[in-house]
């Protein structure tokens, strides 16, 4: 952890130097999970022509170097950086709730450099539990763990989420879920089309949303230019839930994500092994447990 501290101390300028040559080595020397990327983008985009893919794929490249000099730098930067650097452009949507003593969930992707979202919260007075799945590395792990409470944030491991429930139920707050990963038991998952393929979706988002009464914010997240950032929040859905549709809540969250998603393709993580299960792969269990 000292040695990111020390590298996070770094300008700007020379960050994004280290990126320039971060990205080199894993698009050109190790070229980093490069049929991951690509077969995800020719899926998703199956009318682009060769020549679009690669450019989204060296695109991608470049913001997911940004990306790891920018979470390392998050240790150091200050309220004021961050603030000029990460934009909501509409707080008041949530304030509004908080104020009334309510807290709400904010459903966000891996997209553009998600490890700032929370933080960028809390510098505007919007207290955050960011929700996240652990890593495998126990070291890692426990440096994320310090880089993601940067600025007051409060990074939640998912397993601990409904104890975090109850000790901080009389804090209004936003509950900050990176919903798009890939459920830990896919065969009880919530299965939908999405980028043209059939996706399984953590359930839990739409269960906590309906068992605690909550609203439910989509957070788009757009990249300016270079080290600069807008978040949008966007009211999907709110209570009351009973004449509402089971997974209309995450059938919404998937419409707004894959309409971001084509409006910024370079912006998602394409590396992510988002797809390596299907649905007839768990046909015998589903069937067990309908």
């Amino acid at each position: 952890m000292i040695f990111f501290r020390l590298v996070s101390h770094l300008p700007f300028g020379i960050l994004y130097g280290i990126s320039d040559v971060l990205y080199f080595f894993i698009r050109y020397i190790f070229r980093y999970r490069e049929q991951v990327i690509l077969e995800n983008l020719r899926h998703s985009f199956p009318s682009k022509s060769p020549d679009d893919i690669r450019l989204i794929a060296n695109d991608f490249y470049r913001n997911l170097t940004d990306i790891l000099v920018e979470t390392i730098k998050l240790t150091s930067i200050s309220p004021v950086e961050l603030k000029k650097r990460f934009v909501y452009t509409n707080p008041e949507v949530i304030k509004s709730f908080l104020s009334a003593g309510q807290t709400v969930i904010c459903t966000g992707s891996h997209q553009c450099n998600w490890e700032w979202v929370p933080s960028a919260a809390v510098v505007i007075g919007i207290p955050v539990d960011s929700v996240y799945k652990p890593l495998t590395s126990p070291r890692m792990e426990k440096i994320m763990q310090q880089v993601r409470a940067s600025h007051g944030a409060v990074p939640t491991p998912m397993q601990l989420l409904p104890r975090q429930m109850i000790v901080r139920k009389d804090i209004p707050r936003v509950i900050a879920l990176v919903a798009d990963q890939v459920p830990d038991v896919p065969e009880q998952g919530y299965w939908m089309d999405f980028l043209h393929r059939d996706t399984p979706f953590y359930p839990g988002t739409e269960r906590l949303a309906r068992s605690r009464h909550m609203p439910v914010f989509f957070l788009e997240l757009i990249r300016v230019r270079r080290g600069y950032y807008e978040g949008t929040f966007t009211l999907i859905v709110e209570p009351p839930y009973e004449n509402l549709s089971e997974g209309a809540i995450l059938e919404t969250y998937r419409d707004h994500l894959e309409q971001s998603i084509c409006n910024h393709p370079s912006d998602w993580l394409w590396s992510h092994k988002r797809w390596k299960h299907w649905r007839g792969k768990y046909a015998k269990v589903m069937a067990k447990l309908a």
